[in-house]
């Protein structure tokens, strides 16, 4: 059975499949970016939980990343932010991802342009999404 954390992390990779951007989770940056875009999610670290006690319980806020990479001529702009909402939308759609979390909250973005030699610049983005769940341990 796996854990809540994993149960979350791929709770949260299912809920951005249905965009049109190739979604991976912990993969390398491809040599290739698909025209609809590329989205990676990095697991990120849950950090140190709050404790509570009477009954046990550990409160996390687990910062996982979403890696946004656009690769077109014209319009590069303009397909990274229609990218950028789709996230967004998607996220916004159930912020519990189907009652596993108890809350989701996206960051906003911090764009940045990646020159590619030979070829067309990256638009790209960090998006850190914060998970908030509470499990009966550290290991569950």
């Amino acid at each position: 059975m796996p854990t809540l954390h994993e149960t979350i992390l791929a709770a949260l990779h299912g809920r951005l499949q249905p965009l049109a951007a190739l979604v991976l989770r912990d993969e390398v940056l491809p040599e290739r970016i698909p025209a609809a875009g590329l989205i990676i999610l990095r697991d990120g670290q849950p950090g140190e939980p709050e404790v509570t006690l009477s009954p046990l319980r550990y409160h996390y806020q687990h910062r996982a990343e979403l890696e946004v990479v656009v690769q077109a001529g014209t319009g590069r702009a303009s397909a990274f932010d229609d990218l950028i909402a789709a996230v967004g939308t998607a996220l916004e759609t159930d912020r519990t991802l189907d009652g596993n979390c108890d809350w989701i909250e996206p960051e906003a973005p911090a764009s940045v342009d990646l020159p590619i030699e030979g070829a067309a610049a990256l638009k790209a983005a960090v998006i850190t999404v914060a998970l908030h769940y509470t499990t009966t341990g550290p290991l569950a």
